[in-house]
């Protein structure tokens, strides 16, 4: 796979992407599959949906919110890790209405004003600003009005006056964009492009957080 972004590590190795969930589980204490089901249940996901999972990885969080979907429900993932393409299509592959496409989540999308719901788990902090900006804005766009778009990432927080565990997990974990991703205003990022009616839930005493926004315009 090319590096897009040589400074981000969104874009996984092979020894990452195998072991991509249990490296997540072990940052987070064991606390990261617990979360995630947390995460994917306030998402209020009806029967019928239509979700856009972006930077859709090993396919476990497209696996927990298929519980919620009916057979007429479609779910569409979009990666560029060929690894988690393999993983994402050997963990889905019992449920017909989900699916991965090999695409860039930073470029424009063939999709307008189609989904229910968008979705983006701790992808969006290893992108450069610009990037984050144009992947916003492909969520708005693919969203129908009143869709929701929910991103599942670092809270905003000072790293700095965060634990040491925090500040030691993060350094050794995340790249720059991350430290200037934790340093942003992210409602007001999403306000830009059109979304609003934000809420939040808190996760790993404030650090994380699940984070949405409405479409209205």
């Amino acid at each position: 796979m090319c590096a897009y972004y040589p400074e981000s590590k969104v874009e996984l190795s092979t020894f990452t992407a195998k072991h991509y969930d249990a490296l997540l589980d072990m940052a987070t204490l064991g606390r990261y599959s617990v979360m995630i089901r947390q995460a994917v249940r306030l998402m209020g996901i009806k029967p019928d949906d239509r979700i856009l999972d972006l930077g859709a990885g090993t396919g476990k969080n497209a696996c927990l919110m298929q519980r919620y979907l009916s057979s007429k429900a479609e779910l569409v993932g979009l990666d560029i890790s060929s690894q988690m393409i393999a993983q994402f299509e050997r963990n889905c592959a019992e449920f017909p209405n989900i699916r991965i496409i090999d695409a860039r989540i930073d470029q424009e999308l063939p999709y307008d004003s189609y989904f229910d719901k968008v979705f983006i788990s701790f992808v969006l902090h290893g992108f450069p600003q610009e990037a984050r900006d144009r992947i916003i804005g492909n969520a708005f766009k693919a969203l129908r009005e009143g869709g929701e778009f929910f991103i599942m990432d670092y809270n905003q927080f000072s790293f700095d006056e965060s634990p040491f565990f925090v500040r030691t997990v993060f350094k050794f974990m995340e790249c720059a964009y991350a430290f200037d991703f934790i340093e942003r205003d992210l409602g007001e990022m999403l306000a830009r492009h059109g979304f609003g009616d934000f809420t939040e839930h808190l996760f790993f005493s404030g650090y994380l957080r699940l984070f949405k926004g409405v479409k209205i315009g």
